[in-house]
């Protein structure tokens, strides 16, 4: 079994194969990024495909002093961003319920869909930079260090920017509370 580096070796000398290992490996997470970002999954899987695309056509120009999927990560978060620019239309939400092993009522359920719905209301309010940074950290779980990275800033800029975000998801969401 080969490694990241020898992968990644092999497919800028255009081996097809390695290519497609690497991409499989951050693939899940590629997507839930273009997802939480488009709102749907059609634009999510359009976001991928022209992020893969970059992704084979640029893979010349990986440093590879950093990490493969943060790199292919930063493509999606851009291409995400770079498509929302282009179409300004409206978003369709679509919430995604986790349920778990005991199945709650459907009073229960009804409830925590209507927080979870209010939730990204409240979330499609803010600042796209702050939202960007809330999308990233607490929905899909990256490091401060990583999303410095994607974002291309430093690692204080992103704390600095998820705590306001934070703060200011609060003030919108107790607005109506």
């Amino acid at each position: 079994m080969l490694n990241e580096q020898e992968l990644i070796q092999k497919a800028k000398k255009g081996d097809e194969d390695c290519f497609e290992t690497l991409i499989l490996s951050c693939k899940t997470k590629a997507y839930n990024i273009a997802f939480r970002y488009m709102g749907n999954e059609e634009d999510a899987l359009d976001v991928l495909q022209e992020s893969f695309i970059k992704i084979y056509r640029h893979l010349d120009k990986f440093n590879e002093h950093s990490r493969f999927d943060t790199w292919v990560y930063r493509i999606v978060v851009n291409t995400s961003n770079d498509l929302l620019r282009k179409n300004k239309k409206n978003q369709h939400e679509e919430i995604l319920v986790e349920v778990a092993d005991h199945e709650p009522g459907l009073e229960e359920m009804y409830i925590q869909n209507e927080e979870s719905c209010y939730i990204l209301h409240c979330l499609n309010q803010l600042p796209d930079d702050q939202k960007e940074m809330l999308i990233l950290r607490d929905i899909n779980g990256f490091a401060y260090d990583e999303i410095a990275e994607m974002l291309n800033c430093s690692m204080g800029t992103v704390k600095s920017r998820i705590s306001r975000a934070r703060q200011k998801l609060k003030e919108i969401y107790l607005q109506a509370v």
